[in-house]
């Protein structure tokens, strides 16, 4: 049996998140994995996804300061927006 070296991949890496992310996922820094989860678990949990249409999301006050709006997003936009609350941490080069 040959075993490879696992590299963890970028969205394993830790990201720093926004006050206003925060609010629905915890503090950061964690993996962009963990970050999708925990505001479908959000979601879920506030029962946001539309019941007719499973991919339209209807954000509450608190999701709706993240993605700018109260308005319906479609599930694949709203990743977009989160990505605006996500930010790489900073590499550290020694010289």
């Amino acid at each position: 049996m040959v075993t490879k070296d696992k590299k963890n991949s970028a969205f394993m890496r830790p990201v720093g998140i926004s006050e206003v992310l925060a609010d629905i996922v915890g503090a950061g820094p964690m993996p962009r994995t963990e970050v999708t989860k925990k505001v479908w678990e959000y979601i879920k949990k506030h029962k946001l996804q539309d019941q007719n249409n499973k991919r339209m999301i209807n954000p509450d006050q608190k999701l709706g300061k993240v993605l700018g709006s109260t308005a319906a997003i479609d599930m694949f936009k709203m990743t977009s927006k989160i990505a605006k609350h996500i930010k790489e941490p900073e590499l550290t080069t020694k010289h």
